[in-house]
């Protein structure tokens, strides 16, 4: 998105800020573990936050509270357990994780983490690389790994990476439903114009269903 101002890096910051960073990355990553959610799920997940905190929030912060989100949408905590837990360690920031489960409470389930999202798949790719292709201007509800500003774009296929989970039904649990995936090379002035970097270029990961032969 424009409008947001340059980022600003800082050479000297490694690692996370804080030593809560890493246990959110460790308890959302064990969601996909178990496996409770998928991580495109968890991305849709971000996505449904309400955009003025989506906004305020720091990166970590909006991973917490995605997190949070799909743990009361699958069952494994209630709304009013989470916000009992929230204020038990308001009143007690001392205490440990394991202090604010109850006795009683189910295990959660195990299962056998998705070590890749490639699948097997009868039909040939349309295209290989050095193909020129076009980009659908797609505007669907929900989640998609399109980007709005590489939509309507003319690009070559750099690479054919085979067939994968597609992401757009996966994060709504309307199944994997795989499709071939590239790796499609656009040139900076075809996504930026004039006010492009020179020699720039972007490569996108696109399935199969976001583009057409290029005219």
């Amino acid at each position: 998105m424009h409008g947001f101002g340059p980022v600003e890096a800082d050479p000297e910051e490694r690692g996370f800020q804080a030593w809560w960073e890493a246990h959110v990355v460790a308890c959302a990553e064990a969601g996909t573990g178990w496996p409770l959610y998928t991580i495109d799920e968890f991305r849709h997940s971000r996505e449904r936050l309400p955009p003025i905190h989506y906004l305020e929030a720091s990166y970590f912060e909006q991973w917490l509270d995605s997190a949070c989100q799909l743990l009361v949408e699958k069952g494994v905590l209630t709304q009013e357990e989470l916000e009992t837990r929230v204020r038990f360690f308001a009143d007690h920031p001392e205490r440990e994780a394991k202090d604010a489960v109850t006795d009683g409470e189910p295990a959660l389930r195990r299962g056998t983490p998705t070590a890749t999202f490639r699948r097997p798949l009868a039909e040939p790719p349309r295209f290989g690389p050095g193909d020129a292709v076009v980009t659908r201007n797609l505007h669907v509800e929900g989640h998609t790994r399109l980007p709005r500003y590489a939509r309507g774009k003319r690009g070559v296929v750099a690479e054919w990476r085979g067939p994968w989970v597609f992401a757009d039904t996966n994060a709504h649990g309307l199944g994997e439903a795989p499709q071939h995936l590239y790796s499609v090379r656009f040139d900076g002035h075809e996504l930026w114009g004039a006010s492009a970097e020179p020699r720039a270029a972007v490569y996108l990961d696109l399935w199969d269903s976001y583009l057409g032969p290029a005219p």
